[in-house]
């Protein structure tokens, strides 16, 4: 009971102050798993050895591999050349623009890290607004809150999807054909909201179209050998991703063994390529499956397993849409990853009692990919975003974001409840 007591006081504490932002939370997270692991030994219900083995390292295995490809071509310029062409194919027509940008950010979003992908695409997306003498707002805006989206859809675009398909047993192929027709439908109805929620923004006429047409996107590549290669490796990987169950492999095995080919045939400054990589995050997530080994260990898990087991006689499709909302609900003022390795050995635990989990699982992966679009702090992507924009003279406030960024995450979680409604029996 003073175990389980403890233990929760421990990871309630640390969602607290990763919330607050008052201390960097991968120094929380370590501190935190320190703690758990502590406090476990002196009490006598976690050991070092139970902290190492709850660890799922074929999560960070997988997260490494991608995070060394994206590394790789961030130096390209690739990114960079993709924002120009964009700029130049839409004439500097600002609905164009907004659509161009957008797509572009939900479709590598599918692949990449999220983060990754507005932190390279933003910064020039200021600049061509600037050129052409429009508002930077929703094309950043539509860049953070679309590549949440697109992070939904795929497999390895977001870091909850990589967690919960370790846990589920799901396969590339299951998010493409579970997940990634609610991404389309989803990606849709953001895109028509962006339209209508900017309409007085977009109307205005850009004042130097000229300047943009003149931009040269070939110029921005500052070596096309490097990109060319690793974006080869990258479309092997991903080839690899669908055949992972017909060959036997698992995601992590695919993306390391990508990694090390791109770094082989390209032949980087290694020193250079290690530094680009968020280490930080890493370790985060490891810090947290101590946290959540040290909750099960405690029996937490076993207690809430046992209260929501009540919920078993509840119709099946109205549980689902609770845990899509519930859980957006709690990514939107917290990261989506500690709320979704908490949640993770609930759901085995419920399944393991009896239920039937398998559309539980979607659920889940629909609330934690959405639900960061509820709020500034929702997620990473949506703070770089607002980061950046203070460069402007139009900064992203939490006030505007409320405004335009929570209508965005309200129709794309409802966009995915009607779906995982009416298709039900698709998800089970």
């Amino acid at each position: 009971m003073i175990s389980g007591i403890v233990a929760s006081i421990i990871f309630v504490g640390c969602l607290g102050l990763i919330f607050s932002e008052k201390l960097n939370r991968t120094i929380t997270s370590m501190a935190g798993a320190a703690l758990m692991v502590g406090v476990g030994i002196g009490l006598k219900f976690y050991t070092e050895e139970q902290a190492i083995t709850s660890i799922d390292f074929n999560t960070l295995g997988l997260l490494l591999g991608m995070m060394i490809l994206v590394a790789l071509l961030e130096p390209t310029g690739f990114f960079q050349f993709l924002a120009v062409w964009a700029g130049r194919f839409s004439r500097g027509k600002p609905l164009h623009l907004l659509i161009l940008l957008g797509t572009i950010t939900t479709v590598f979003s599918m692949f990449l890290d999220n983060v990754t992908t507005v932190v390279l695409i933003a910064p020039i997306t200021i600049l061509i607004c600037e050129i052409l003498g429009i508002n930077p707002v929703p094309y950043l805006m539509a860049e953070a809150l679309l590549s949440d989206t697109g992070g939904v859809a795929t497999l390895v675009g977001d870091p909850p999807n990589v967690l919960i398909a370790s846990a589920a047993g799901f396969n590339f192929n299951d998010f493409l054909t579970h997940s990634l027709p609610v991404v389309l439908f989803a990606w849709l109805t953001a895109l028509i909201l962006l339209r209508l929620l900017f309409k007085r923004e977009l109307a205005v006429k850009p004042s130097n179209v000229e300047a943009v047409l003149k931009l040269n996107p070939r110029e921005t590549l500052d070596d096309w050998k490097t990109a060319r290669k690793v974006l080869i490796v990258l479309a092997l990987a991903i080839a690899f991703f669908f055949l992972e169950e017909w060959l036997g492999i698992t995601p992590a095995f695919v993306a390391m063994g990508a990694s090390a080919i791109a770094l082989v045939w390209a032949r980087p400054n290694i020193q250079e390529t290690l530094r680009r990589i968020d280490w930080s995050v890493l370790v985060f997530f490891g810090a947290l499956f101590v946290m959540v080994g040290g909750l099960e260990a405690a029996g937490v898990l076993d207690a809430l397993v046992n209260g929501l087991q009540r919920l078993e006689n509840m119709p099946p499709v109205l549980l689902g849409v609770i845990t899509i909302w519930l859980v957006a609900g709690l990514s939107a003022f917290v990261d989506n990853v500690p709320i979704t390795i908490a949640l993770i050995p609930v759901l085995q635990g419920l399944g393991a009692n009896g239920m039937n989990i398998q559309p539980l699982w979607w659920a889940l992966v629909f609330g934690a990919g959405f639900g960061g679009n509820g709020t500034i702090i929702g997620s990473t992507a949506n703070i770089v975003v607002a980061s950046l924009s203070e460069r402007t003279r139009t900064p992203i406030t939490s006030k505007l974001w409320n405004k335009r960024g929570l209508p965005v995450m309200l129709a794309t979680c409802t966009i995915a409840s009607l779906l995982y409604s009416l298709f039900y029996p698709l998800f089970e």
